[in-house]
C-alpha cells in the first residue's frame, strides 16, 4: 500500500522536525528482525528519548535536507531504521548497543552514524555510546568548578591545624622534660 502525497508530506515534515532538534542520528538495517524484536526496540527507544522511524529512503533524503544529518543521504540504501537522539547525543547509540548485546538481536546491523554534521562509520558506535548524558556532564562540570574551592578550604583549614599540632608537640615535650 503506497502513501498518498499528503501522507508523504506529513512523514517528511515530521522526520525533518525531529532531525532539526536531534543531537545525533543512526541508520541501521533491520532486515530479518521479528515484530516482537522491533516492538521491544521501540519500547526501549521511547523510554530513553530516542525517535525511531522506518522511512523510505527518498522521503528520508528530503526530510534530512538542510539539517545537520544531510550527510547521511549518501548512505541511505536498503531497508533502514532511522534513530534520532533527542535528549542526549549518545542515547540512540546506547539503545542499539544494548539491543545488540542479546544474541537473538544480531540481525540489526548499524550502517552509519551522524553527529555534529559529520558521518561516522558504524564502528564508532561505542565512542558515541560512551558520551555522557546531560546530568553526567553537568555533574562533571560542577565537580571541576567546585574542586578549587574545596582545595582552598582545605588549605585555609590547615593553618590552624598545624598550629594546634605544634602547640601539642611543645606541650608533650615540656611534660616529658
Amino acid at each position: 500500500m503506497s502513501l498518498t502525497l499528503a501522507e508523504k508530506q506529513a512523514v517528511v515534515a515530521e522526520v525533518s522536525e525531529v532531525a532539526r532538534t536531534a543531537h545525533s542520528a543512526i541508520a541501521a538495517e533491520y532486515r530479518g528482525l521479528k515484530v516482537s524484536q522491533m516492538t521491544e526496540l521501540r519500547n526501549k527507544a521511547r523510554e530513553s528519548g530516542v525517535y525511531l522511524r522506518v522511512v523510505k529512503n527518498t522521503l528520508a533524503k528530503r526530510a534530512l535536507h538542510n539539517t545537520d544529518f544531510e550527510c547521511l543521504n549518501t548512505t541511505l540504501t536498503g531497508p533502514l531504521l532511522l534513530a534520532f537522539s533527542q535528549e542526549d547525543p549518545g542515547a540512540a547509540a546506547r539503545l542499539f548497543k544494548d539491543f545488540l548485546k542479546s544474541k537473538d538481536n544480531q540481525l540489526l546491523v548499524v550502517r552509519t552514524l551522524a553527529f555534529n554534521g559529520q558521518t561516522l562509520p558504524a564502528s564508532e558506535i561505542d565512542r558515541l555510546a560512551s558520551m555522557p548524558t546531560r546530568e553526567e556532564a553537568l555533574s562533571t562540570l560542577m565537580a571541576c568548578m567546585r574542586a578549587p574551592l574545596d582545595k582552598f578550604a582545605r588549605t585555609v583549614n590547615e593553618v590552624p591545624g598545624k598550629l594546634v599540632r605544634t602547640l601539642a608537640a611543645l606541650r608533650d615535650q615540656k611534660q616529658a622534660a
